[in-house]
This record gives structure tokens, sequence and C-alpha cells, in this order.
């Protein structure tokens, strides 16, 4: 069987002119193409797909057995190629967009036809250059298309450990929910809806740390350290707000939780571990309505 978009090893069944057609032969009938005169005959395979002459290897003769990947042409005929492509059907890579149209955007890649990205299947607004990490998939008209929504194309298995450092690209937002991102392209993860991480947006890389590994193999993140490491630049940063608010901030650590967010982009008990630290070294005081620099 000829499988749209995944690559797969055919042989060849016909020699012509412009190049040779491609068939998927099981072994027990191979050798029955002695030459091409079998067109027609009853052993010739119905699903057949055309390699164009320049992508023929040389010497190549019928009954040998070619490693190509299925697409569709200009004119939306199954076509045969030996490139690499950077995806098959199910799987995710990072392309560029070449131009936006009418019904969505067009991705290059190391074929001549774009890959359509439908604005339904887009997860942020894009442009000429924007690079996205998208998922090739067959739509209901039975043509290659991507997706930015690719959580279900993603892996699970990583090898990844409670408190290793990752890198990831965010690929969607769902405030339901949190922050979803790719580890390297192609692992399931998420940085959960209660962790501070203000200003993230759809195709930013982030460094995080693994916060756990959760039994069907998704990671969930964090883009803060360990509590004892981040409480130090959480303190740092509450007196860069002091000096740069006249030395006095006019909430402490007992505002209202989405206050605290929202001026520090901590949650409030990592605020008030870093007010804490800084009011033990008496470089600040508490006062009923905000924090006073010494």
């Amino acid at each position: 069987m000829i499988k749209l978009g995944e690559r797969q090893k055919l042989s060849i069944v016909k020699k012509v002119n412009f190049g040779v057609y491609l068939a998927d032969v099981p072994k027990e009938e191979e050798g029955g193409f002695a030459d091409d005169t079998v067109a027609g005959s009853a052993k010739e395979p119905e699903e057949r797909v055309l390699l164009p002459g320049k992508e023929v290897p040389e010497n190549a003769e019928i009954g040998d057995e070619l490693d190509v990947f299925i697409y569709r042409d200009s004119e939306d005929r199954l076509i045969a190629t030996t490139r690499q492509t950077e995806l098959s059907v199910g799987k995710t890579a990072v392309l560029k967009v070449k131009e936006v149209g009418k019904i969505g955007a067009f991705l290059g890649w190391s074929l001549e036809k774009d890959l359509l990205l439908p604005f339904k299947e887009q997860t942020c607004n894009l442009s000429p250059g924007t690079e996205c990490l998208v998922a090739l998939y067959i739509d209901k008209s039975g043509r290659l298309c991507t997706t930015m929504k690719v959580y279900p194309y993603l892996r699970t298995d990583s090898s990844c450990k409670k408190d290793d450092r990752v890198e990831g690209r965010v690929y969607e937002i769902i405030d339901k929910f949190g922050i979803f991102v790719a580890v390297d392209d192609c692992y399931s993860a998420m940085i959960p809806k209660k962790e501070p991480a203000a200003g993230i947006r759809v195709g930013d890389k982030v460094s995080a740390r693994v916060t756990e590994v959760l039994e069907d193999g998704k990671l969930s993140l964090s883009l803060r350290e360990k509590a004892y490491l981040q409480m130090e630049k959480d303190a740092a940063l509450v007196m860069k707000m002091l000096e740069e608010n006249g030395g006095r901030l006019p909430f402490n650590d007992k505002a209202d939780a989405e206050l605290i967010r929202g001026k520090t982009g901590m949650s409030k008990n990592e605020f008030k571990r870093a007010v804490g630290k800084l009011y033990k070294q008496r470089l600040i005081v508490i006062e009923p309505e905000g924090i006073k620099k010494v």
C-alpha cells in the first residue's frame, strides 16, 4: 500500500522516459516484473506512483527497492521523492512561514510544494518569516496539511527526571490549564496555570525545570528554580522594585494573591518568602499598607 506523507520502501515496476513507476510489491511477487513490457498484465500492481527521472538513481533497474517519501504535486497527483523531508505524517518539526494567504499560512520545507497551515489550526497570528512548531496530517480532502495544535502528536518517552533543566517551545496557551510546551520540539510538557509565567507567548523558547514526570510520561515544568534558590532571586527583585519606586511598595505580603502576581510575577507564597528574607536581614520594614526600604 502506498502511504501518503510517509517514507516507505517501494520497488521499481516500470521504466518510462520521464522516470520510473514504483509499487509496494509483496516479497513473493518480486521478480514478476522482468521488464517494462508487463504494463497491463495481471501481475502489474494497480497502485503505482511516479518517481521523476531527475531523482532516479543511476543504473536503477526494475525490481530495485528505493526508500521514498510520498506527497502530492501541484496538480494533486501522488508523487515520490528520494529527498529527505523535515517531517512525516504524525511527526513534528519547526518550519518557517513563507506567506499568509486567504485560507491560511504556507510553510516552506524541502519539497517544491509548500505546506498549508489552515487558520483554524493556528494557535497565534503568523507572519512571513515566523518559525512555528507543527505536525503533519492528512486532511478530509486527502491532502497534506499542518497544525500548530501538536498536543496529540508529541512524544511521552523522554528521559527527563525531576529537577532536570530543559529547553522547549511554547505552542499553545489555554488559560484554563496553562502553557503548553514542546520540550526539544517533540516531548509533551506543560507549565501549569498556578505557575508564574507572565509575558510568555506562543512561539517563545523557554528554559524550565522539570517539577514532575507524570505517570503517562508528560512533563510538568516551572520557569522558576527550587524554592531556596528562587528566594534569593525574588528578594533581589523586590529590592530592585523598591529602589525603582522611591523606596516603598504600596502592598505587602498580606495583599491579594492576584495583585502580587500581577505586580511581581510571583505567587503569594514566593513573595512572602522573599519579603521574610529581606525583613530578617533588616533591609526592609513591613508597614500596614506596604513595604519600606530601610
